[in-house]
This record gives C-alpha cells, structure tokens and sequence, in this order.
C-alpha cells in the first residue's frame, strides 16, 4: 500500500521513448522531483510526495530505463540534454509554467542543465548528493569509476565494479556493491531492499546505455562546459550532501554550492540519498525552499488556545484496545488536571471510537495514511508477519510523521503523548532538534523477536531494528521524556534484542516506568454480573459464549470458525446463545449467517459484554485477552501465525496471570473450538490480579510532565 496514490498518472512521448509520470496534489507551486539514475524509479521519492504535496503540486516521473518509462540500449537516447528534454516535456504537457526541480545524484545534473538552458522555466533548484563533476577530477566513487569503465580490470572489488564488463559478468555482484555504497549509513536495510528491487527492474544493457552515453568526453571539457553555464542559472538554488557520502564525495557538493553562491546544507552521518534514510530532515527544508522561492508563506506557530496545558494524544490504530486504555489515561489525565484540553490525532477505527465517547480530534487526521489498511493488506488466513508488514509501512510512518510535525510546528501544544506512536518516536530520535514540546512514550511491548519461519534473515534484521532502537535511546534520551511500559516487569519477555544484545526486560527496566496493565475500566464495577446481563439482555438461564477478534479485519477466517462451533456446541449445551462482534473493520455479510448466532458489526461497551459472557472466544491481541483476564472470565485464544507479538509478547504475559486456553490457529477446528469452549465452561479462572488503578498510575506519571 502506498502512502498517497497519485492524482493523475500520464507518459510523454519523444521521438518513440515512452516517459512515465505522477502528479501528487495541487497548488499554484509545481515542485518536480527528477530522477536519479536508471537504476531506480521514481518510488525513490517516496518519502517526499505524501509530504510535499499537502503543500505543493508534486510531479514524478520513471527515468527511461526503468519504473513504467521505455527502456531504450542506445546510448545516445540517454545523453543528459536528452533526458534533461524529459523533464521539460513533462511540464510542458502539464502546463506548468515554472517549477522548483529536486535532483539527487545524477538528477542534479538534470536539473542543473534545465535551471540553465531553460532558466524561464525554473523558480529553485535543490540538488542533493550531487553527481556534477566541476573540477573534471576522477576522484573517488563514479567519478573516479567512469574514468576506468570501459576497461579491463584485474580486480573486481569496490568502485571496479562499475564497469561494462564486470557488469556483463555479474550484474547482482555489481547490485549489491552499489546499493549498499548508496546507503551506507547503519540500519539502512529497508533502503537496500528498496533499492536491489528497483535495481532489478532494469538490465545491465539499459544501464551501460546510460554510462556510454558519458564516456569518453573528457572530465575537464565537461567540467568547463557545466561551470561555463552556471552564470546562466538565475534562480536560488540549495545543495544538500552528505558528510559519509561514498558515490559523490562531499566536496562535490561544495564546489556547486560555492559556484552559485547557494547554501551548503551537510547532513551529518547521512550517505547519498539522504532524502531515503533521513526524511524527517529534509522534508521542511525542501518544503521551506520551495515556499520561499515562490512567495509561499512558511508556517508558524499559530495562536495558542484556552488557558489550560495543552495536550496531543496519538493512540496506535493497530487494535481497539489502545483507544480504550488511552481514553481512560485522558480522563484521569482531566481529573488531575480540570483545565487540560485534549485533542487528538488518530486513524479509523479510534476515531469511531473516539467520536462515540465525544473526544474531539484534530483535522489534520484526515491526512493519516491508513496503517490498519496496510496491516490487513498484508496478512493471509490468520496469519500475519507483523515485523514484516512494519517493515513494509516505512513510507505510511514518514507520511503519518509528516502530518504530526506539521500539527506540533503550527501549534502550540504543551505534552505529546504517544501510545505506540512508533513514527513519532523514531523520527523524532533521528532528527532531535525536530522536537518542540515534551513527549510521553507508553507501549506494552518491546523488542520485535523473529519468528522460526523467518529464519536467519529475519532473526539478522529483528536484531537490526532492536540496536537501532537501544542506540536512538541511549544516544538521544532527551528525546522520551517519560516512557511507560503498559504493564508490570514481570510482563516484559526475558529473550535477548539479539545476539550480544542485552536482556529486553533488563533493558525495560532501566529505561522505563511501569503502570500495570491498563483496561480501560475499574473491572470491580463489573463483578455483579447477573445485573450487567440482565442490563444487556441477557437471561439468566442463557449460556452466552461471545466471540469477537477486536479493531482490525485480520481474524474474519478465525470468526467464521469459531460461529461454525456454535453448531456442535448447540448439541451439548442447552439454552446457547452465541454473540458475534465482527468489529468496525470487518463487514458482517462477509460472514455466514448461522442460525441461533447473534451477529453484531460493533460494540462500544464490549467489555461490559466480556464481563457477561460465559465464555469468550478471541483473537491473541493484548488489548481483548487482558481485559477477559482482569474480569476474570474463562477464554481461548487463537494468536494468529508468524505475528511475534500475539506468539511471544502476549502468550508470555498471559502465561505469567494463568489466563487463558491458547489454541494454534491450524488445530482451531469447529469441533476442537466446541469441545474447548466445553471445557472451559465448567472452568473457575484463578487469575493472577489485574491492577485496577493503572489508569490512574500513568496519568499521574504523564501529569508530571505539565
């Protein structure tokens, strides 16, 4: 799933080369992001557009020789003026008069040329990781590496890799080679993956094509003839380079700067594509550029409103129990502090549920790219790579962060609180000088684990995320404020981050408050449970088995099966009334209608309902199977498959309070769901106590903070 689909998608056409393009939004300002090579597409970007175009029009477009434009093998196709002429027919059939062009790599070499030859046509020019060789020396990276690439070379190692004929002998060796240099900086794996596909998505015939058409014009004449231009260049202009840059070395960057008087903008510790791995940064100072060079005003901070501490609250989507323990930290947020205004930014479905409890969220929340969506997007039959799907969600998280730090810059909040608001929390440890109030972190897990399926690959990358974390805290602990772990120390696994990583509840514990497991609702208010049936309509000689797999549309398949077992199960237990809350993102004709089965699509109150029920029968998520536990209700859970936080986090916690019967998802037949239910309706839970006042406690430890 994409962050933002395009508004308008179109190819130009020249002299039979098919050229590729996206339009993003709207706006007298056309910001166009010029490609950096063939050997990536436009997706390159796609850390900027969501961002961009709530301020701009944005234009994208695939260079010829990858993404959706032709892939042509004649060098000449690919001369620079040509492909230069690309980018002036796409604003050409558009219509745009002017625009603001940003090139990374060989991209500002595109938007050098086009800024000189066509200066009418050009209001900025930001170029990042620049390629453009003024000086004609053959130093280190490409430069160094186009002054060899027709050659043949005793070795194979480092920059002699790009080369025509290493590439004719092994294109991935080639790949990995230059991916890697490319994103050099630590953590960067979900760049490299990106990049390799996208490397993939072209031939080396295509990419010898783009180089040929370079070589053998000698450095220092071309050098001249760029140099010779630039007084051509009117517009402002911004360079942006990497200090660790190992493609373009950063001196490159400084002598552009210096020849048109532009500010040098280093990002330190950043490697080529610094708008890849370090958006949070780039994103305003590209925003910024271009509202200044178009007369665009900037944003400020706006006026402050009411009297009272002012206070942002992001709830994670990924799951109804959030909305419900956040809503009870907000109202004893409200107690301690009567003159407190909440607002909220939050995605379906929190904000059903926020907006059936008369919260009010902020409008920017419409322009939250849709995590949930995304998550059901990726899952299969009751299973779901939750690690791998969070990997895959980087370019929803920049988006989502984007929206938030717009919200923070313009106005003026006192706290952030973010309950697994993983965006906010990663992108404000990458760029801290980006954080403007005090920030609140709560979750009730840390530390991704892979699973067994994932093998040596994913145990490699799980261990990757979990150092990168360890090392944002530690280098940056200014950044949390307050973190509060959603439960006792006892509930945090003992596995390790990793190998030679340390022990995640050690970790836990020296890094974090603790609250105790937050329900949402004094479970005390619920133990006469012959007066909340008889309020919800339940009878008293009814047997009522309630079957519900929370927020999200991942457990339909577990619902159908767990209705199918009200068939056998209506054989052995008289008077079965079995109760089913699809949930706010799952449509209930999706589901069979089964006679004596009791359909519901949502239920706001549904703890009220676990509390009347007999017997529950649920998903593995956290939120739903402690609130049964703090009730002290018989259960089953079905943790859905290759999701570690439903397979390890939960079952551990669940394991530490005795609650629940778990039960694999593959032996979670109708009749094995009967016989279970069965059993547990003659069992008497004794659960290891829920806290009742954990609300209470991280409101008190949040309140601090005002």
């Amino acid at each position: 799933m994409r962050a933002r689909e395009p508004d308008r998608t179109g190819t130009v056409d020249r002299d039979g080369v098919r050229v590729a393009y996206e339009v993003h939004g709207n706006g007298d300002t056309t910001i166009l992001l010029l490609p950096a090579w063939a050997i990536s597409d436009s997706r390159l970007w796609k850390a900027q557009v969501p961002y961009l175009a709530r301020h701009f029009r944005v234009v994208t477009y695939d260079p010829r020789g990858n993404g959706s434009s032709d892939r042509p093998t004649d060098p000449a196709l690919y001369d620079p003026l040509e492909q230069m002429g690309d980018a002036l027919a796409i604003l050409d059939e558009l219509e745009v008069a002017k625009a603001v062009l940003v090139g990374n790599s060989f991209g500002s070499i595109i938007g050098f040329l086009l800024a000189a030859l066509h200066p009418d046509r050009v209001d900025g020019y930001v170029a990042i990781g620049t390629t453009l060789n003024l000086d004609g020396e053959p130093d280190t990276g490409v430069a160094g590496a186009l002054a060899k690439f027709d050659q043949h070379l005793e070795e194979s190692e480092g920059w002699a890799k790009y080369n025509r004929h290493y590439w004719e002998k092994d294109y991935p060796g080639f790949v990995d080679f230059f991916i890697n240099a490319a994103f050099n900086e630590p953590h960067s794996t979900r760049m490299i993956d990106d990049g390799t596909t996208w490397a993939f998505n072209t031939s080396p015939e295509v990419l010898d094509a783009t180089v040929a058409s370079r070589v053998g014009v000698p450095p220092g004449k071309a050098a001249g003839k760029l140099r010779s231009l630039a007084p051509n260049i009117r517009c402002p202009a911004l360079v942006i380079h990497g200090s660790e840059d190992l493609v373009a070395p950063i001196h490159r960057g400084r002598q552009l700067a210096d020849l048109l008087d532009a500010p040098l903008e280093i990002i330190d510790g950043a490697g080529h594509c610094p708008q890849a791995r370090h958006p949070a940064r780039l994103n305003p100072m590209i925003r910024d550029f271009a509202a200044k060079v178009s007369g665009r005003s900037i944003p400020v901070p706006g006026p402050r409103r009411g009297t009272g501490p002012r206070v942002l609250f992001l709830s994670s989507p990924i799951g109804l129990g959030h909305a419900r323990r956040d809503l009870a930290i907000a109202n004893q947020l409200r107690s301690l502090a009567p003159d407190v205004d909440i607002t909220w930014l939050a995605q379906n479905p929190v904000t059903r549920f926020l907006d059936a409890h008369n919260e009010t969220t902020h409008p920017a929340s419409k322009y939250l790219a849709s995590e949930s969506t995304h998550i059901e997007e990726k899952a299969g039959e009751h299973d779901l790579d939750i690690f791998g799907s969070f990997r895959n969600m980087d370019e929803i998280l920049v988006a989502n962060f984007g929206v938030f730090s717009d919200v923070v810059e313009e106005e003026g909040f006192d706290l952030v609180v973010g309950d697994e608001a993983w965006e906010v929390d990663h992108f404000l440890h990458e760029f801290p000088t980006s954080k403007r109030t005090r920030f609140a972190w709560l979750t009730d897990f840390v530390g991704f684990v892979p699973m067994p399926e994932g093998g040596e690959r994913e145990a490699f990358l799980a261990a990757d995320y979990n150092l990168e974390m360890i090392r944002h805290v530690e280098r940056n602990p200014e950044v949390r404020d307050r973190s509060i772990f959603v439960g006792d120390p006892e509930d945090v696994v003992e596995n390790t981050f990793g190998p030679g990583l340390p022990s995640i509840r050690d970790w836990v514990e020296a890094h974090y408050r603790f609250s105790g497991f937050i329900t949402g609702f004094d479970p005390a208010s619920l133990s006469d449970r012959t007066a909340i049936r008889a309020e919800l309509g339940y009878r008293p000689d009814e047997t009522i088995v309630l079957i519900t797999v929370g927020g999200s549309g991942v457990g339909s398949s577990l619902l159908q099966r767990a209705m199918l077992a009200h068939i056998p199960l209506s054989e052995s237990v008289p008077n079965l009334r079995t109760v089913v809350v699809a949930g706010p993102r799952v449509a209930p004709e999706q589901l069979p209608a089964i006679p004596g089965v009791e359909l519901h699509a949502f239920l706001p109150d549904l703890h009220r309902h676990l509390a009347a029920a007999d017997v529950a029968v649920v998903q593995g998520g956290l939120g739903t199977t402690m609130e049964l536990t703090a009730l002290g209700r018989p259960f089953i859970y079905v943790p859905l498959k290759n999701h570690f936080e439903q397979q390890v986090h939960v079952r551990h916690r669940l394991e530490r309070h005795g609650a629940g019967r778990p039960i694999d998802y593959d032996r979670a037949t109708p009749e094995t769901l009967a016989e279970a239910v069965n059993e547990q309706l003659s069992f008497v839970p004794d659960y290891h106590p829920v806290p009742s006042d954990a609300a209470a406690t991280a409101a008190r430890q949040i309140a601090e903070l005002l």
